[in-house]
């Protein structure tokens, strides 16, 4: 039987980075999606901060198969279902509670939970969860926080995200505890709103260019 937790890691390391994505209308999610395939981004989150939003994961799935498309800012074990119905590879929260932690448990959902103390770390690793999200990354600490969490929790791995632009990418994925790296940057709203799919692809690429040192 697959292991959730590996599953999660397994997603992350398909890219360095990994688009957030808030979509108003699930009409254009098709064409978005195949514009972030087309442009080599294979892992990708939809936020649940639009009416929209899981229609446009069911029309992303449909649209590309072979991405791994998660459902963000899931807050509650509802939450949770709705994603799992959805067809969503993996969940993101900002943070963890005991009950949507036994929840995507329960239902086998591979979970990006978000921290931003050792003490959320390691409640989320006794939770079961090895592959964390540090949000919001910019405010809380950065780098710097990587660096200082990596020797405490060696088997620990981090996805920041939370202000992250192109320019701040490498230095996090020169920490060993960084693969991959949120960022909604990759679709601005502008060329969303237009259907600039050309665009899209071009900063897909962009972010698919990124890797480890």
């Amino acid at each position: 039987m697959t292991n959730p937790a590996e599953t999660m890691r397994r997603i992350l390391a398909r890219g360095c980075v990994m688009p957030i994505l808030t979509i108003p209308d699930a009409s254009v999610a098709a064409d978005l999606a195949r514009a972030l395939v087309a442009g080599g981004v294979m892992t990708f989150e939809v936020v649940m901060r639009t009416p929209a939003a899981l229609d446009a994961v069911k029309a992303m799935i449909a649209a590309a198969p072979e991405a791994s498309i998660g459902v963000g800012t899931i807050l509650t074990p509802e939450h949770a279902q709705l994603a799992k119905d959805a067809g969503a590879a993996f969940g993101v929260s900002p943070g963890l509670t005991p009950d949507l932690a036994a929840a995507v448990q329960a239902i086998g959902l591979p979970f990006l939970p978000g921290v931003q103390t050792a003490s959320e770390v390691m409640a989320a690793r006794a939770a079961g969860f090895t592959a964390l999200k540090l949000f919001p990354a910019n405010v809380v600490g950065g780098v710097g926080w990587l660096q200082a969490l990596a020797p405490v929790f060696p088997d620990i791995q981090i996805c920041p995200t939370g202000g992250i632009r192109p320019t701040d990418i490498p230095a996090y994925l020169a920490e060993p505890n960084c693969v991959t790296v949120g960022g909604s940057w990759v679709v601005p709203k502008p060329l969303l709103a237009a259907r600039d799919w050309a665009g899209i692809e071009a900063l897909a690429r962009q972010a698919s260019s990124f890797a480890k040192p």
